[in-house]
């Protein structure tokens, strides 16, 4: 029998094959299949400091929003006994999937404030959380500001998170940055246990009837696995910390080419919500399948195994790749073409 054991942010898991978050990962009774069928870890959906401080203020407008009416008409406040706000909820999803399941239950957290981040971090450790997954979830639009800028805001944030907590802290950030390759190892740096590979932004469409910018929410697609996957690869020799890839992961096969290139774990969300919690059976079947056959006795073994042709010259390979698709594409191509002799 293979041995799929592995280690993420310091914390022994009994598989690399991990539920990201989603909707599957938000309910207690959906949490408790996803471990049933395989899943080495659940990270939890995000906790996003803008909605609980919404619910925050309006609870405070409805309070304030008769306060010079008559004295006595007491019942023109709203009932709040019962008023239970975003993170109080999330908290109880935190020490409930904590009682349900034995896999390690890790916390996501989108913040907007350093002091958001630092409370709410503070609270997710105190639920129980094994860990806690940050969002750099940002969208640099503004021109006035420079990468510089952004960069060490976040490194910032970053370095007293990790200094403040007692639990490991994962880092999900874009592929979207000036020079990724210095950011990992800055984020490492900072006291970061691992990063995760990538967050996927949700791009915005464009309705040519109202002309109203629209949401798309799209899953992913296996095409989209060999972003994380190059990087994992180029980047795996330079970081101790941990690795995560997440995106375009819906097969036993992705996970081994993940870990190949030195990933610890593969998250899968889209494959989840298409399949639904049982598919991690499949995928972890298809991963034991595929190591046997190329006779792998464990993750540890396979971890990193083929990293090197990335990970030597990256620039050098990715040219060649390039050329070599190039050339091979214009065979292809003329190889169909009729030739004709004629001259007019």
């Amino acid at each position: 029998m293979t041995d799929l054991h592995c280690t993420y942010l310091g914390i022994p898991l009994k598989s690399p094959i991990v539920a990201s978050p989603g909707p599957l990962t938000g309910e207690v009774g959906t949490i408790v299949e996803l471990e049933r069928y395989g899943a080495g870890a659940i990270v939890l959906p995000s906790l996003f400091e803008e909605q609980i401080e919404h619910e925050a203020n309006e609870v405070d407008r409805l309070m304030s929003i008769n306060a010079d009416s008559f004295g006595e008409a007491t019942t023109f406040f709203p009932d709040i006994d019962e008023y239970d706000s975003g993170v109080d909820r999330y908290l109880e999803l935190v020490e409930t999937a904590k009682a349900a399941v034995d896999v390690p239950v890790i916390a996501s957290l989108n913040g907007a404030s350093i002091g958001g981040w630092l409370r709410y971090g503070g609270l997710l450790e105190d639920a129980g959380a094994d860990a806690v997954e940050i969002n750099l979830y940002t969208v640099a639009a503004d021109p006035m500001v420079p990468a510089t800028e952004l960069e060490s805001e976040q490194l910032e944030l970053i370095a007293v998170l990790a200094g403040e907590l007692d639990v490991p802290l994962a880092v999900k950030i874009s592929p979207y940055y000036s020079s990724l390759a210095a950011f990992l190892v800055a984020v490492q740096e900072a006291g970061a246990s691992g990063a995760v590979l990538f967050n996927r932004f949700y791009q915005p469409d464009l309705d040519l009837e109202t002309l109203g910018v629209q949401s798309r929410l799209s899953l992913s697609s296996p095409e989209e696995l060999r972003l994380p996957l190059r990087w994992t690869g180029i980047m795996r020799e330079y970081l101790a910390m941990s690795i995560a890839c997440t995106t375009g992961v819906h097969s036993g096969y992705d996970v081994a080419k993940l870990v190949l290139v030195g990933a610890d774990v593969a998250m899968t969300t889209s494959a989840l919500l298409r399949n639904g919690p049982s598919h991690l059976a499949t995928i972890e079947a298809q991963l034991r399948d595929w190591m046997e056959e190329h006779e792998y006795e464990s993750v540890a073994q396979m971890r990193g195994a083929v990293r090197s042709e990335a990970a030597a010259d990256p620039a050098g390979f990715e040219r060649a790749n390039y050329i070599g698709n190039l050339a091979s594409y214009t065979s292809r191509h003329f190889d169909r073409q009729p030739i004709s002799l004629r001259s007019d």
